[in-house]
This record gives structure tokens, C-alpha cells and sequence, in this order.
């Protein structure tokens, strides 16, 4: 009888052992999804900031060497008699998931470039394609894809 009942005791500690184990498998794995997620919003805020810097370009190009005054101009610029569009649609943020973009604006109070409103810390710090120099980035607030008149 004795015999039996430290065979039982045996077998529990062996399945808390199981337990914590596949709570450890499972919370690396978790870490593992959460970062390959992080790292494509990341992508894909690369994507769409450069495809609004491109619209923006297009737009100040294709009229009066003026910015747009709102994100919508974008879509349907009125300036012309034609129709003109430089977006599909407005883009969210792929970091915050909401259509609210920070806004960098000239003194005229046109917009010339686009950001993240995302505090959160990126984890791509080098090798950005050319006129996205983020190197020096501490959030992705940081990330700011503009439009220079060279």
C-alpha cells in the first residue's frame, strides 16, 4: 500500500512537470507570433508611408507646386479638370490599425509627409531603401515618410 501511494506522488510531480513545460513551449511560441507580427506591420508601415510620400510627390507635381491640405485631396485632387488620383483609398496605420495618421505640415499648413502615431519601439533600425532614412529612430513615431522638392 505504501509502495502505491509513493507512485502516485511520483506520477504528479511528473505531470506538473509536463504542465510547466508546455507553458514554457507555449509562451515562447507566443513570443515568437508576437514578433513575426510586429515585424510585418512594420513591413507594411514601410509600404504604405512610402505610398503616401509618392502621392504626395504626385500631387505637388501635377498642379500648382502646392501640397494637399488634406489626405482626402488625395484620392480626387480638385485642382484639376480631369479626374486626378494619386491613391486608391486612405491607407491605415499598420502599426495602430486606426485611419488617424500624424501629419507633418509645412508653415502653409499643407501636408507634406505622413507618420505613425505609434509609440512603440521598431525593431528594424538599418538597411531602409533609399529616402527613408530611419537609422536614428527611437519609436516609429519617429518614422516620418515626407516630401521633398529637391
Amino acid at each position: 500500500m505504501a509502495r502505491c501511494r509513493a507512485s502516485r506522488g511520483f506520477t504528479y510531480l511528473t505531470v506538473i512537470f509536463a504542465v510547466a513545460l508546455l507553458g514554457l513551449g507555449l509562451m515562447l511560441a507566443g513570443e515568437a507570433w508576437r514578433t513575426a507580427l510586429q515585424r510585418e506591420r512594420e513591413a507594411q508601415l514601410l509600404y504604405v508611408g512610402n505610398q503616401y510620400r509618392k502621392a504626395i510627390e504626385r500631387y505637388y507635381r501635377g498642379g500648382p507646386s502646392q501640397y494637399p491640405r488634406a489626405l482626402a485631396d488625395l484620392l480626387k485632387d480638385q485642382r484639376q479638370a480631369g479626374t486626378a488620383r494619386y491613391l486608391r483609398k486612405l491607407y491605415p496605420d499598420p502599426v495602430t490599425g486606426s485611419d488617424r495618421w500624424g501629419l507633418v505640415r509645412n508653415p502653409a499648413g499643407e501636408i507634406t509627409g505622413v507618420y505613425s502615431l505609434s509609440p512603440a519601439v521598431p525593431f528594424k533600425t538599418s538597411g531602409f531603401a533609399e529616402g527613408n532614412d530611419f537609422a536614428d529612430a527611437k519609436t516609429y513615431e519617429d518614422w516620418k515618410f515626407v516630401y521633398q522638392p529637391r
